[in-house]
């Protein structure tokens, strides 16, 4: 089966070029394409996609504001979004992330990161490796404020989960985990499911993102790649 992709972005070029490149992939298809955030939601809700590409900055309806209706739509919980920019680091990244997106890539990706971010996406993992993308979410949390945020939130878990989800915070994957953990892959990859699932979190991005609002991890800790 195919991974379906909505992309979502005002330019033409930029559409025409990243149909191309998703194309490229015998296991990826485009099925729609909208000009702006309004259009890209109600497309996603007609379409159910696997991912959309969804540019952040355009008239209408923004891509951050986009996301945020996509993400908080129960009828849309298996759709991912991965945010589009020409800027590592800005304001609209992370008001994405914030909203809800797996993570996002440079408009200048190639063809071969971009495939594999896209799978990576529709298999529920996210883009948190890239050093660029553990930036802009310890960003994001700096100014979300200082003190952790309801850190009782993570009373559902247990002590096993509490280490995993530390664990993916700082960056490393389910292979990593284990190691670390003495574990195997699977069933670090089983503690990760299961505490996104108890804390109501979409994907791994998020997870990341409320292990720091709670406390549970803390700036700094990330691995820098």
């Amino acid at each position: 089966m195919r991974t379906r992709v909505v992309l979502v972005d005002d330019q033409v070029a930029v559409r025409t070029g990243f149909r191309v490149l998703v194309g490229l992939a015998d296991d990826l298809e485009v099925v729609g394409e909208a000009v702006n955030g309004r259009d890209g939601v109600a497309m996603v809700r007609s379409l159910h996609p696997d991912v959309v590409l969804m540019d952040i900055r355009m008239p209408v309806m923004d891509g951050v504001e986009a996301t945020r209706q996509i993400t908080s739509d129960p009828d849309l919980a298996a759709v991912r979004v991965i945010a589009l920019t020409t800027f590592e680091v800005d304001e609209y990244v992370l008001g994405a992330l914030g909203a809800g997106a797996a993570g996002f890539l440079l408009k200048d990706i190639d063809a071969e990161d971009l495939h594999a971010a896209v799978r990576s996406v529709a298999a529920g993992h996210s883009l948190i490796a890239p050093a660029v993308t553990g930036r802009v979410i310890e960003e994001l949390v700096r100014r979300r404020g200082p003190e952790p945020i309801a850190p009782e939130r993570l009373d559902v878990l247990t002590a096993r989960e509490r280490e995993v989800v530390a664990a993916a915070a700082r960056g490393l994957s389910n292979e990593e985990i284990a190691g670390e953990l003495f574990i195997s892959p699977l069933t670090a990859k089983t503690h990760v499911s299961r505490a996104m699932v108890k804390l109501g979190v979409r994907d791994r991005t998020q997870l990341v993102i409320l292990a720091y609002e709670t406390g549970l991890a803390e700036i700094g800790d990330r691995r820098r790649r």
